[in-house]
This record gives structure tokens, sequence and C-alpha cells, in this order.
């Protein structure tokens, strides 16, 4: 059961986590490589704050982004500012989307995302939540999918998998938490092609189902033709 109450606290422990990571950080520090292809770390964080102004649109039922490449300008303009500058911005854009959450609504409601993707209301804080703590591990600086709370891993691998379900590139999955033995699990996939049983740890999961870390190649293949390649998120 979604409890956005609780989420929203979680994306605020999530933020202040963040940001005690990036606070020790000098202007070189911000303009190092992250993990994300193309991007600097203070790609990352760029994209961190306008993405909680772009949420703030959606709960108040606006469009999210104006258009991608505006949303993809944004980032480019925001990624080369000096650190004090990123901090600022984390913070008062954290301060506004957990604000927005705040004020009385019906978190039922459908709302809009990107790309005509539609959720309820109160998922809205998970996926804030999502954003702020896979992207701390995007920027390499010893926050690994190890150290996410056990919770928001169990969460997010049951979110994913149900992102990857129906996809026909992609052969029917099944996931177990891990080796050996009757172990809880996940399913995924399509229904083409030859099913494929994959065990591991939490996090390892994770890794393979969001694309992050060695991206599965730790999980164990117990049955099917290997470890089968996801599109990108």
């Amino acid at each position: 059961m979604i409890d956005h109450v609780r989420d929203i606290a979680s994306v605020r422990e999530a933020t202040d986590r963040l940001i005690e990571t990036v606070s020790s950080w000098d202007n070189a520090a911000l303009a190092e490589p992250s993990r994300l292809p193309g991007w600097t770390r203070g790609h990352v964080l760029a994209h961190l704050s306008r993405n909680a102004d772009a949420l703030v649109n959606v709960l108040r039922g606006v469009p999210m982004y104006k258009d991608a490449e505006s949303r993809d300008a944004d980032i480019e303009r925001d990624a080369g500012r000096p650190i004090a500058e990123q901090l600022a911005d984390l913070r008062v854009t954290a301060d506004r989307f957990e604000e927005v959450c705040r004020e009385p609504a019906d978190w039922d409601r459908t709302v809009e995302l990107r790309n005509g993707v539609t959720d309820r209301a109160a998922r809205v804080p998970f996926r804030r939540w999502v954003e702020v703590a896979l992207h701390h591990v995007d920027l390499d600086a010893g926050y690994e999918l190890e150290d996410l709370p056990e919770e928001f891993t169990a969460r997010e691998i049951e979110f994913l998998a149900d992102r990857w379900s129906g996809r026909p590139e992609v052969p029917p999955v099944t996931l177990r938490l891990g080796h050996g033995g009757d172990h809880p699990g996940w399913r995924t996939g399509g229904t083409e092609g030859e099913p494929v049983v994959l065990e591991g740890t939490a996090a390892e999961l994770l890794g393979w189902l969001a694309g992050r870390g060695d991206k599965g190649a730790r999980l164990t293949v117990v049955s099917g033709g290997g470890l089968p390649e996801l599109p990108p998120l």
C-alpha cells in the first residue's frame, strides 16, 4: 500500500543524505564524471533540482516539462554552476517539493508525467525518492546500491519488475532474492522466448533492473539462456 506521507519523509532523508555527501566537494569534484554516460556530477545535481521542480508541476496539474529539448537544455545550462549554487538549488527545490506535497490534495487523482505516462498522485513522492536515491549512487561518491534502505530496494525492485512486464523484447524472467532455497521472488518480462530464472542479492537484482552497478553481472542464472539485456530506463 502506498503511504505518501511516509514517502515524503523518506524523500527528505534521502535528500539530506545526498546533500551531506555533496557538501564536502569543491568545484573540481563537481566537474568529475558521474556514472551516467556523458554526464558530470554537476549534470546529475542539476537534473535532481530540475526534476524536483518538474514533479511540483505534476502535482499542480501542469506539464512536467515544456518539452524534451528544454528539459535537456536546462540541465546543460545548470550543470557547470559552482558547488555553492548547486547546493542552494538542491535545498530550495527540495523544500518547494515538500511544501507542495504537504498541501491538502486528492492523492487518489491521476497525474501525468513525461511521454504520456500517468500514475496516482500518491506515488509521486516515491518517484522522487527513486530519483534522489539512484542518482546518489550515480554520483560515484562512495554511496552504493548496497547502501540503499532495504524498504526502498524492495519497492523499487517491485516497481521496475512491473515496468518491464509485458515487454516483448524481454523474455519471461523470474527473480529470486537470495541464492538457493525458497526465497521471495518477482516476475517480469514478456511471454515470448525461453524463460529465465535469476537469483541474487537485493542490490544485484536492483542493479540489473535499473541498469546500475554491474548491471546484474553477479546474478546467478539458474535456468534459461543467460542474463537478458534490458532496454534503457
